[in-house]
């Protein structure tokens, strides 16, 4: 159960679509002066070093944010794009990229002090759990920041509806069991009955398993249902052709490790998907390989 451990792949290709998305919506979200809660159900360690055993065993980060970061994109990107590096840039005053910010310090980065906005951390991880709430402390945020060891899909419960009634929760599990898919979807399906305005966001991965092809159906179905919008974004950087070919004929070609993922949103800011259109392409410009894609599709 606890085999999963996002330093393998901290700042790859799907880090880089998950958390360009949540930068735009918590900024979106933040434009307006009540307060807001954000509820992470999966926050993992929070930090992480790219120059890790970690990072440099599965070299994730080569083909994603420093990749992106040493394009010529850079210079001159759309504006999601120039947030996100932007922002994981305030991690590396140095210049060089050695940390890279999970979803945790991502957010509380745009979080408001004067606005009292939330920030409510989950993590079932023992180590991770131990890790984030290390990391945590370093911001000497008080209680703006709250850590609890548990199952974020439990404890997401008894957070909603907060009482700002603004919020935005972010599900992003490991996906190491099957029933992850199903729990996520049972969970929107809650949440949207006891929360119907909250915004929710769900990353997971694009791989050849029925479940992941069925999650965004079934989430499409549940906004529907609720009578929410929605918007449905995927990047798929391609399979490498070089990589592909360097096998032996008969044998099985070597493990690309994952080249797809998608985030799920319900009730999204209006001005993300026009935003994402624009900076889509350009990021799969970069990162790209083979037959990439990349789109972003709304409620008709």
């Amino acid at each position: 159960m606890f085999s999963y451990r996002h330093g393998f792949h901290a700042g790859n290709h799907a880090d880089v679509l998950k958390h360009m998305v949540l930068i735009a919506v918590v900024k979106h979200l933040t434009a307006k002066p009540a307060a807001l809660t954000v509820i992470d159900t999966h926050a993992g360690a929070g930090l992480y070093r790219l120059d890790s055993e970690f990072a440099d065993t599965s070299g994730e980060a080569q083909d994603g944010i420093l990749k992106l970061a040493a394009s010529p994109l850079a210079a001159q990107a759309p504006a999601l794009v120039s947030d996100y590096l932007e922002l994981v840039a305030r991690f590396n005053p140095s210049g060089r990229m050695k940390i890279y910010p999970g979803s945790p310090f991502v957010t509380q980065a745009l979080l408001r002090q004067e606005a009292r906005d939330k920030l409510r951390l989950f993590e079932l991880h023992p180590t991770d759990s131990k890790a984030l709430a290390a990391h945590v402390e370093q911001l000497e945020a008080g209680r703006q920041v709250a850590i609890k060891r548990e199952d974020g899909f439990e404890g997401l419960r008894a957070l909603l509806p907060p009482p700002s009634r603004r919020a935005l929760v972010l599900i992003d599990p490991s996906y190491e069991i099957k029933s992850d898919y199903g729990r996520v979807g049972a969970c929107i399906q809650e949440s949207l009955k006891k929360f119907a305005t909250g915004t929710y966001m769900v990353w997971y991965p694009v791989i050849p398993r029925p479940e992941a092809h069925e999650l965004p159906r079934r989430l499409k179905t549940l906004a529907n249902q609720a009578g929410k919008p929605w918007l449905h974004v995927t990047l798929n950087i391609g399979q490498s052709p070089e990589r592909a070919d360097t096998h032996t004929p008969g044998e099985t070609p070597p493990r690309q490790g994952l080249t797809a993922s998608g985030v799920f949103l319900v009730n999204p800011p209006h001005t993300l998907k026009p935003a994402l259109q624009e900076a889509l392409p350009k990021v799969l410009e970069v990162l790209g390989r083979g037959r990439g894609q990349a789109q972003a599709v709304e409620a008709s």
